[in-house]
């Protein structure tokens, strides 16, 4: 069953054109890897997919619900867009606070100790979200996503800003979720922690896939290694 799907979406900005005909689908439980160049299109597929953008043309459902109903989308997932920080006039914990109280989420104190105990920001939950570093504003996006548990993740970078100790600690964390039947839709440009993730991946270059599958039949031609398999499809292309 698709918990995400993509039909023929095509999006325009002006005479550029992002996406052209873009068709996939993410059956529940699975990670699925979006990966391509600079400018290739996975943000604004992104956006599309998570209610924030309309596309030009085609039609999809996220978390099995149509893209015209953007509002439920939003209440559905957790998101991490990308580049984009958390609210510079709260500190972490009014940050996850908020979102709590928006989300509904019960007994909410809990699940905000829970994700500063988890990312360790404890000594740092009472500064200003402007004052913290890139580092630090990541993990209250990433917290904020993932408090009010949701069946369905949509990730933009979530590994950006992060070292290797909480790169880690992230990897196991989505690597449970999907043993717990959740899904998760990523895009990043950080392969080697793809590979180790990922169950289905595709690429996009100039707003088109031009490679997708399960990651071990897309890697199995150049000898079981993603980077190698990304590069040999974004070159025919």
């Amino acid at each position: 069953m698709s918990v995400i799907s993509v039909v023929n979406a095509s999006k325009s900005f002006g005479d550029v054109e992002a996406l052209s005909c873009v068709t996939l689908s993410v059956g529940e439980g699975e990670f699925y890897g979006l990966f391509g160049p600079n400018g290739a299109g996975k943000t604004t597929l992104l956006r599309i997919m998570t209610g924030q953008l309309e596309a030009d043309s085609g039609s999809g459902i996220t978390a099995g619900i149509p893209w015209d109903e953007p509002l439920a989308i939003k209440r559905a997932i957790g998101i991490v867009p990308e580049a984009e920080t958390p609210p510079t006039f709260l500190t972490a914990r009014e940050t996850m606070e908020l979102v709590c109280k928006i989300r509904e989420v019960e007994d909410p104190e809990a699940k905000v100790d829970r994700w500063l105990d988890f990312f360790e920001m404890e000594e740092k939950e009472g500064v200003l979200c402007r004052d913290l570093s890139k580092g630090q504003r990541q993990k209250v996006m990433l917290a904020a996503a993932f408090i009010h548990e949701p069946r369905v993740l949509l990730l933009d970078e979530p590994f950006i800003n992060l070292d290797p100790i909480y790169q880690r600690r992230l990897r196991e964390y989505l690597r449970l979720l999907i043993e717990e039947g959740r899904t998760v839709f990523m895009c990043t440009h950080i392969l080697e922690i793809a590979e180790k993730l990922c169950t289905r991946v595709a690429v996009i270059d100039e707003g088109r896939i031009v490679g997708e599958g399960a990651l071990d039949e897309v890697m199995a031609p150049v000898g079981g290694n993603l980077e190698d398999a990304f590069m040999r499809m974004v070159e025919a292309a």
